[in-house]
C-alpha cells in the first residue's frame, strides 16, 4: 500500500513538505484484491473492455474518453449423469427425470462494450450486447446457455470527480447494469453460465474502490433473461442495500460492512400458474474482512450474513407466509509459498441453513440471492443454502502464463429434512442422513497470447449416501452414479490485453 511521503528540497536548504495518507487519501490506491479462490469482483467495465488509446490501433492513442470491447467465448461441455435439476422451459415447472445420459453441449458467447467517460463529465454513458447460444445438447434449452441479441448493460451515469474532496467521486447511476459485490456469493454476474445476471435501476456510489472508505448503494430489478425475445426487469422484485468498504484502518485488511434486501410483491393468485408468486420481504445484514496477515504470506477471506424478515411458500393459489430467519458464513484462509511457482495452499469452509420443518412458522432457509456458484462447486451442484462444505486446494503457476488450480470439496445438508436445492432432492423424513458427496476437480488455465486464452478443466463428483438412497431403479433420478463434467473453452479479445508494444 502506498503512503505518500515528497521531500521538496530547494536549492537554498534544508525546505521539506511531508504529505502523509491523512492529507492526500483521496489521491491514494488503497484497493487490495482478496486472494480468496473466485471471489474477486469483475472489474467496471468488464475485465475484457480496453481504453482505446491503450489498444494496437497507434492513430487512437489521443483517444481516452472511450473504452471499447469485442469477446468472443466457446466452450465445449461433456457431462455425465448430471444432477442439476430441470425445469419446463414453458411452465418453469420442475421435472423429475435427471440428466442421466452424456451430454455433449457447445456454448458460444459474444460481447461487446463502449463506454463514453470524461469527454462530457459529468456525463457519462455505457452499452453491453450479449449473444448467448448453444447447440448439440440434449435437454431443454433454457436461459442458463441461451440469451440472443441482448442489451445488458445500458446506463447514463452523472460523474462528479471531485465532489466529496480530492480524487472521492460522487457518481449516480440509472438504468440496465451489472452487479458484482462482496466475494459474488450473494450479488454475481454469474461469468461463468453462458448468460449473465444484470439488474435495472439505480446505483449511487460515495467515492470509488481506490479510496480509504467507499459507500455503494443501489436499489435494482433483477432482468428477467428471455431467450429469444428483449429481456425485461422483474418489476415485482427489488433488490437495494449498501456496502462500506473500509481500507484505512489496516494497510492489509479491508472491512466491508453491508446490508441487503431482497422485496417480492407476491401474484399468488394469477391466472397463469408460471406467473404465481410469494411475497417475500428480506433483510440480510453482514459483515465480510479479508485481506493479509501481514508479510507472512497467510490470506483470509470471511463472510458472515443473518436473515430475517418474512417469506411465502404456494400450494395453488393458496399462500403461506412464515418468518424468515437463517445464516450463512464462509471462511478461507490461504498461504502462498515464497518461491517461482507461486504456490497458494489454502483451505475453505461454508456453511448456509436450511429449513428444519416446512409446517412451522419459521423458515431458516439462507436465501443466497443472485450468488456465483463456481467458487462452491465446479460441477456447478451448490449454492449457499442448505450447506456444509469444507474444502482444500492448491493453485500454483508452473510456467508463465499458465496458471493450475486443483481442490478437493465434500458437502453435507445443514438439514437433513430439506432440500439439496441445486438437485432438487428431497427427504422429509430425514432417513436418509445428510452426506451429499464430494468433488475432486483441477483446471489448467494457459494465455496464448495478447488475443487468446484457453483453459480445460475436469471435475468429477462421487455422491454420498443421501443422494444414493434417492435413486430410484429404471426411472431414475440416477443418483448412485458418479458425475463426470470436462469442458474446453477458448477466448478471443478483439482488442488484446491493453499492452502496448
Amino acid at each position: 500500500m502506498k503512503r505518500n511521503v515528497v521531500t521538496i528540497a530547494s536549492a537554498s536548504g534544508a525546505l521539506g513538505l511531508l504529505l502523509t495518507w491523512s492529507g492526500l487519501a483521496g489521491a491514494e490506491d488503497y484497493y487490495q484484491k482478496t486472494k480468496g479462490y473466485r471471489v474477486e469482483p469483475d472489474t467496471d467495465p468488464p475485465a475484457y473492455v480496453r481504453n482505446l488509446s491503450k489498444t494496437q490501433f497507434e492513430q487512437f492513442r489521443d483517444v481516452e474518453w472511450l473504452d471499447v470491447g469485442l469477446d468472443f467465448r466457446t466452450r465445449y461441455e461433456y457431462r455425465e449423469n448430471d444432477l442439476r435439476r430441470r425445469n419446463n422451459p414453458t411452465t418453469n415447472a420442475t421435472l423429475n427425470t435427471y440428466r442421466n445420459d452424456p451430454d455433449n453441449l457447445w456454448l458460444l458467447r459474444t460481447r461487446g462494450y463502449i463506454g463514453v467517460k470524461d469527454i462530457l463529465d459529468p456525463l457519462r454513458f455505457a452499452v453491453e450486447f450479449e449473444d448467448a447460444r448453444s447447440y448439440n445438447g440434449l435437454y431443454e434449452r433454457t436461459d442458463a446457455d441461451i440469451n440472443e441479441f441482448e442489451l445488458i448493460q445500458g446506463y447514463a451515469e452523472l460523474y462528479f470527480d471531485n465532489a466529496l474532496g480530492h480524487n472521492r467521486p460522487l457518481s449516480i447511476r440509472a438504468g440496465r447494469q451489472a452487479l458484482e459485490l462482496l466475494d459474488r456469493r450473494l450479488i454475481g454476474n454469474n461469468q461463468f453460465r453462458n448468460t449473465t445476471n444484470n439488474f435495472e435501476g439505480f446505483r449511487v456510489q460515495f467515492g470509488k474502490k481506490q479510496n480509504d472508505w467507499h459507500l455503494d448503494t443501489f436499489a435494482l430489478h433483477p432482468i428477467e433473461r428471455l431467450k429469444y425475445d428483449f429481456d425485461r426487469a422483474d418489476e415485482d422484485i427489488w433488490i437495494y442495500g449498501g456496502v462500506l468498504n473500509l481500507r484505512q484502518w489496516s494497510e492489509f485488511i479491508t472491512i466491508q460492512p453491508y446490508f441487503l434486501g431482497r422485496k417480492q410483491n407476491g401474484d399468488p393468485t394469477n391466472a397463469v400458474a408460471a406467473n404465481r408468486k410469494a411475497d417475500m420481504d428480506i433483510y440480510a445484514p453482514g459483515l465480510r474482512v479479508y485481506g493479509l496477515f501481514g508479510d507472512s504470506g497467510f490470506d483470509f477471506d470471511a463472510d458472515i450474513n443473518k436473515q430475517f424478515g418474512r417469506s411465502g411458500s404456494l400450494s395453488g393459489t393458496t399462500q403461506t407466509l412464515r418468518q424468515h430467519d437463517a445464516l450463512a458464513y464462509s471462511l478461507e484462509s490461504g498461504y502462498t509459498f515464497d518461491y517461482d511457482w507461486k504456490l497458494r495452499a489454502s483451505l475453505y469452509y461454508g456453511y448456509g441453513t436450511g429449513d428444519k420443518n416446512s409446517t412451522d412458522n419459521t423458515n431458516q432457509k439462507f436465501d443466497a440471492f443472485y450468488g456465483f456458484n463456481q467458487p462452491w462447486s465446479r460441477n456447478d451442484y451448490f449454492s449457499w443454502d442448505n450447506v456444509h462444505a469444507p474444502k482444500a486446494r492448491l493453485e500454483f503457476t508452473p510456467y508463465k502464463d499458465v496458471r493450475i488450480d486443483t481442490g478437493y470439496n465434500a458437502y453435507w445438508l445443514q438439514s437433513e429434512t430439506d432440500a439439496w436445492n441445486r438437485a432438487n432432492l428431497r427427504d422429509r423424513s430425514g432417513n436418509s442422513g445428510n452426506f451429499l458427496g464430494h468433488e475432486l476437480d483441477i483446471r489448467l488455465r494457459h494465455k496464448l497470447n495478447s488475443y487468446a486464452d484457453w483453459s480445460l478443466s475436469y471435475a468429477r463428483f462421487e455422491p454420498g449416501s443421501f443422494t444414493r438412497a434417492q435413486a430410484k431403479a429404471d426411472t431414475g433420478p440416477f443418483t448412485s452414479k458418479a458425475g463426470n463434467f470436462f469442458y474446453f473453452e477458448v477466448s478471443l479479445n478483439a482488442f488484446g490485453d491493453g499492452t502496448i508494444k
